[in-house]
């Protein structure tokens, strides 16, 4: 009689399971996956829009996108240019003088982004976490600036998915001297007017 009440008991409990199963509503379909973030940079030579990697470099570009939403990039210049292989620009004004860059980021080289053509990294000082507001884009495959077992490199952010004829234009502009500069400055201001943020398609 006991093992007929503890199969009963069984026999209403998985009843009652079911019953409640039957109650629940259908799992909700899964979120789409996060638009790609992309920016625009409006130059005085044309426009090029980037698309940034947050997966690959939370902290870079979270750091990055600090600066656009504050509108630091606005009249600054791409203030070297070095054909064959970067363009680099942000932290200087129009004036020539350097602005203000107190945000700073570690550096995220070894995150498998790769220095190809046509991406965008983090510039910095001989400080590996010395990166702040300064990026580039280069202009060819430039497996040196890659860390290594013995170095750290430049961490990559982004890439241009859209005008990069435009970036070549600028990486083709006659350098020298000018400003606080020695060399690789274009003799011509190159002007960034605006960086801002995009819908992605």
């Amino acid at each position: 009689m006991k093992q007929l009440f503890l199969a009963l008991g069984l026999l209403s409990a998985l009843t009652m399971h079911a019953a409640v199963a039957a109650e629940k509503p259908a799992a909700a379909p899964a979120a789409p996956a996060a638009a790609a973030t992309q920016v625009q940079v409006v130059t005085s030579m044309g426009n090029f829009v980037i698309e940034l990697n947050p997966e690959r470099a939370p902290l870079t570009v979270a750091n990055f996108l600090k600066y656009v939403d504050e509108g630091h990039y606005s009249q600054t210049l791409i203030h070297r240019v070095v054909a064959n292989f970067v363009i680099q620009g942000g932290g200087y004004g129009a004036d020539y003088k350097i602005k203000p860059a107190e945000l700073k980021t570690f550096n995220e080289s070894g995150n498998g982004l790769t220095n190809q053509r046509g991406t965008v990294g983090l510039a910095r000082t001989g400080d590996p976490h010395g990166g702040d507001c300064q990026f580039y884009v280069n202009l060819y495959d430039n497996n040196a600036l890659d860390p290594s077992q013995t170095r750290w490199g430049y961490a990559v952010f982004g890439k241009v998915v859209s005008g990069m004829d435009v970036v070549d234009r600028i990486g083709n502009v006659p350098t020298g001297a000018k400003g606080p500069f020695k060399d690789d400055a274009p003799l011509q201001p190159v002007l960034i007017e605006r960086i801002e943020r995009v819908p992605a398609p």
